[in-house]
This record gives structure tokens, C-alpha cells and sequence, in this order.
């Protein structure tokens, strides 16, 4: 019996310890492969917490820290007015990275002779104005428009960046992407598609172009040439937990920096 006691006592101190050993992330798909890549090295290298991460969206990890589903938000865009208006003004903001949302066009769109546009020439394609590209120098072919899911960062910034307001419609877009990795294989893909997406997911089978002139660059990312950079952040709801500070204080640590320049991401 007396052992029997001990052992049902002893039951939530071990549940409170293992709990606190986790540091779950969750949200924006465009910082998750910096946070992925920045765990599977933290999580190796000390024995004190385990961080797990997930991808669903900037919204929806800002309301899962809100409502304590998760330790700490990623997310590819400040925190709005409405959602502090909704949960209170206790999230606090790190910065981790910088990085650029950019335009990208099949291979053969930019080979054709697209290679720049004008933010009212994207603001027309968005909302169906010009539905050729031939109107913007390109090959006589239907422009297929590609955005990103409503709830993601990178389509808020880019709509208050072209349309002024994060909540502009867009009747010009064909298809809705869940993530810039399923942009870029939409993209890919296609012979005449245009889309968003962030920096560090450039690569084989998209073509950036430039954006008023400016291409998205390093260089250019960095000091806040190219118009369409951004910052990327963590968020905690309240102080973070230790195991949710030591992780961010390793992301925004000189070796977390050198995982984001690594992963695709400009440093802070």
C-alpha cells in the first residue's frame, strides 16, 4: 500500500517534467524549413528539451499559442490589430530572419522575354484585368495565376503590399496553394503560371523576375531594396517557457543565423 502511494504521487511530477521538456512550433510554412533545420540540430546538441515542428498556416499558429495549443508561433508577418483586439496584447515578438516574397513565372514565360512587372501589371493579373501574356511582352498564352490559401503571411503581405489591404479579392487567380513548396511545383509544372512565394524556395523549374526593376536578391533583400522583403518571426503568448526561450535565443544565436543563410533565408 505504502508503495502503492509513493508511486501515485510521484505520477504527476513526472507528467509536469516531461510536459515541460516540450517545445512545440506551429504556423507559417515559409519559416517552417529554418525552424525544422534549426530543431534536428538544437534537439541533438542538449538534453533538456525537445522541440517539435508543425506547418498550418501564420493564423492559425498565432491562435494556437493564443489558446496554448503550442509554445511558439512562426510566422512571415506581424501580428494584426484584430488579433490582439481578439486575444489580448501579450504576444511577444522575435525577429529570426529576413526574406523576400518573390515572383515567379514558368520557365518558358521567362524565357519568352517576362522577366519584370510592374506592380500595376501584377495587380491587374491578380484581378483578371490582363489575362495574356502577350499584354505584358509575353508569348500569346492564358496567364495561369497562382496565390496562396487565405490565413498564410505570405499572401497577407502580399496583398497589402499590391492592393493596399490584406483582404483585397483577387478574381484573376485560378488555383489556391497550400505553401510556397506547393506554389513552386504548380508553377513547375505549367507553361504559363505566375505565382508568390518566398525566397529561400526558389530553385529548379521556377524563374524569378523582377519586381519594379529590382530583382529579389540577397543584396537586395537586405537592404530593403527589393519591395517585397519582409521580416519573419517567433511569437510567444506571455513570456516564453525556458525550453521555448532557449530555443529561440539558439535560432537568433550567430549559429541559428548561419542555419537560416544555410536554408535559404537572409540573416537578421
Amino acid at each position: 500500500m505504502v508503495i502503492l502511494i509513493i508511486s501515485l504521487a510521484a505520477m504527476p511530477i513526472s507528467q509536469c517534467s516531461a510536459t515541460s521538456r516540450e517545445v512545440t512550433v506551429s504556423g507559417s510554412s515559409t519559416v517552417m524549413p529554418l525552424a525544422e533545420a534549426a530543431a534536428e540540430i538544437f534537439n541533438v546538441q542538449q538534453n533538456n528539451y525537445t522541440v517539435t515542428v508543425t506547418a498550418g498556416g501564420t493564423g492559425a499558429g498565432i491562435t494556437g499559442i493564443a489558446e496554448r495549443k503550442y509554445s511558439v508561433a512562426m510566422a512571415s508577418r506581424e501580428i494584426t490589430a484584430d488579433e490582439r483586439n481578439r486575444y489580448g496584447n501579450l504576444f511577444q515578438e522575435f525577429l529570426i530572419g529576413l526574406d523576400g516574397i518573390c515572383l515567379a513565372v514558368s520557365e518558358n514565360i521567362y524565357e519568352s522575354g517576362v522577366k519584370s512587372l510592374s506592380r500595376e501589371q501584377v495587380r491587374k493579373i491578380y484581378l483578371g484585368n490582363i489575362t495574356n501574356w502577350k499584354e505584358v511582352g509575353g508569348p500569346d498564352r492564358d496567364i495561369y495565376v497562382i496565390s496562396r490559401e487565405e490565413g498564410s503571411g505570405t499572401r497577407d503581405n502580399f496583398n497589402e503590399e499590391i492592393f493596399g489591404s490584406t483582404d483585397a479579392e483577387t478574381p484573376g487567380v485560378d488555383t489556391v496553394a497550400m505553401g510556397s513548396a506547393e506554389v513552386k511545383t504548380a508553377i513547375a509544372g505549367s507553361d504559363k503560371a505566375i505565382g508568390y512565394l518566398g525566397f529561400n524556395y526558389l530553385g529548379s523549374g521556377v524563374r524569378a523576375i523582377a519586381f519594379n526593376g529590382i530583382m529579389p536578391s540577397y543584396e537586395n533583400i537586405k537592404l530593403d531594396l527589393y519591395e517585397l522583403h519582409r521580416h519573419l518571426y517567433f511569437y510567444t503568448f506571455g513570456e516564453p517557457q525556458p525550453g521555448a526561450r532557449a530555443f529561440i535565443d539558439f535560432v537568433r544565436s550567430p549559429k541559428g543565423q548561419k542555419i537560416a543563410a544555410e536554408e535559404g533565408f537572409v540573416p537578421i
